[in-house]
């Protein structure tokens, strides 16, 4: 395990996307948590409306990230990236002070603009290595992941109980313009042996050839997404369930650092998932994830929350990287923005869906009801899913091509 991790830390490339990565990615986790506690506390609203609004903003994601990422491998990074900066600062300049409504549509237009961050170093991660230890980067970019999901929150929870939310929010997103701004200067590489042009200004550009999307747009690589959406659902309404959960237990103070224990029980799984020799399927890690979500529901204050939270933490890291992982391996090189652009529309589609869902159930039931809905909706999912991928199911539909084949074969033929 040591000697995979040494190998590839080895890569100047790799270790300049994993810092990247994690600087990058600070402002979207500390965003995301600060917006729920703006909603609920300083414009007085309920979880669902809290979950709505992250529901809109991450649907105008989902739907900006296909051809967001197209446009990455037509355009490359930097031509992709320069709107994405000035549609956040002027929304985000202004969403952070006006009421419930504005803001949500003004969250919504950001969404739509998203810097591609997540995508963009995705890419980069997997263009610095060998395809043999590509798992392993992708496990290292995961602990870049969850340190930035530890950090964050808690700096952003410790702000908000010092200074006015709104003014919290404004500088949390500002650092995320500023983090796009990087992103244009470093300009990494996201593809493999890219092919390079210059422009007019004399800046090597990326291109790529064109790839038909039916060429890779298939069941292989629409499962790997939908069990991209399932974990999302389950860890969006995981994150907000631990919120109210602490709310309630009169501890909100605590919502940081139990966060990070949860992040830090998925960065101990995604590293020893990252130096196993084989992979593991995406709907079994899935399911594993499900069935370790829905006993924090039992937990009875901080300490046995965050207990709780380090074992389902486990199975995060892991499920995210099967997934990112084997969607990277069923599509060409030259389309792997756009695919990225899909795999993150569905993992954003989860977490639209999974913070609503488990919001409503914790303001008509309680906070535990939270964690146990998103957790037999991922636990569905990864069954269906496990079936239908399924060594005999390939087998059934290999047979049903290859009859459908034969009867074309045969009316031609007369």
């Amino acid at each position: 395990m040591l000697h995979r991790y040494r190998r590839v830390l080895a890569l100047p490339a790799l270790r300049r996307a994993l810092v990247l990565g994690f600087l990058v990615r600070l402002p979207v986790f500390t965003g995301g948590i600060v917006l729920t506690l703006h909603v609920v506390s300083a414009l007085d609203r309920s979880y669902g409306a809290a979950g709505l609004v992250s529901a809109a903003a991450t649907v105008a994601i989902a739907v900006s990230g296909p051809w967001r990422g197209r446009l990455l491998d037509r355009m490359g990074l930097r031509r992709v990236v320069v709107p994405s900066i000035v549609v956040a600062a002027a929304c985000w300049s202004v969403a952070p002070f006006v009421s419930y409504w504005p803001l949500l549509v003004l969250a919504s237009l950001a969404g739509l603009f998203v810097i591609p961050a997540f995508s963009i170093i995705r890419q980069a991660i997997i263009a610095a290595v060998p395809e043999s230890d590509r798992r392993t980067a992708i496990s290292l970019d995961s602990v870049a992941i969850e340190l930035s999901f530890m950090v964050g929150p808690a700096l952003g929870v410790w702000a908000a109980t010092v200074w006015p939310t709104s003014w919290v929010l404004f500088a949390i997103q500002m650092l995320g313009v500023a983090a796009g701004i990087l992103l244009w200067v470093v300009n990494p590489v996201i593809r493999e042996e890219a092919a390079r042009e210059v422009d007019d200004q004399g800046v090597a550009v990326e291109t790529a050839s064109a790839v038909r999307r039916s060429a890779w747009f298939r069941p292989p690589f629409v499962a790997v997404c939908l069990s991209a959406f399932a974990a999302t659902l389950v860890l969006g309404g995981s994150d907000i369930s631990f919120v109210a959960a602490l709310r309630d237990f009169g501890t909100p103070a605590s919502i940081g650092w139990v966060l990070a224990v949860w992040g830090l029980g998925s960065l101990v799984g995604g590293l020893v998932y990252g130096g196993l020799h084989r992979s593991v399927s995406a709907f079994w890690l899935l399911g594993g994830l499900a069935v370790v979500t829905a006993p924090m529901a039992l937990a009875s204050g901080a300490p046995s929350l965050a207990v709780l939270g380090f074992v389902a933490g486990l199975f995060c890291a892991p499920t995210i990287t099967a997934t990112v992982d084997q969607a990277s391996r069923v599509v060409p090189a030259d389309a792997r923005g756009e695919a990225m652009g899909w795999h993150g529309s569905f993992m954003t589609a989860g977490s639209a869906l999974g913070a609503p869902l488990a919001g409503v159930a914790i303001d008509h039931v309680a906070w535990g009801a939270g964690f146990v809905v998103v957790a037999v909706a991922g636990l569905l999912l990864a069954l269906v899913g496990a079936a239908a991928t399924s060594g005999r199911a390939r087998r059934h539909r290999a047979h049903r091509a290859q009859r459908s084949e034969d009867r074309a074969r045969a009316a031609a033929t007369v």
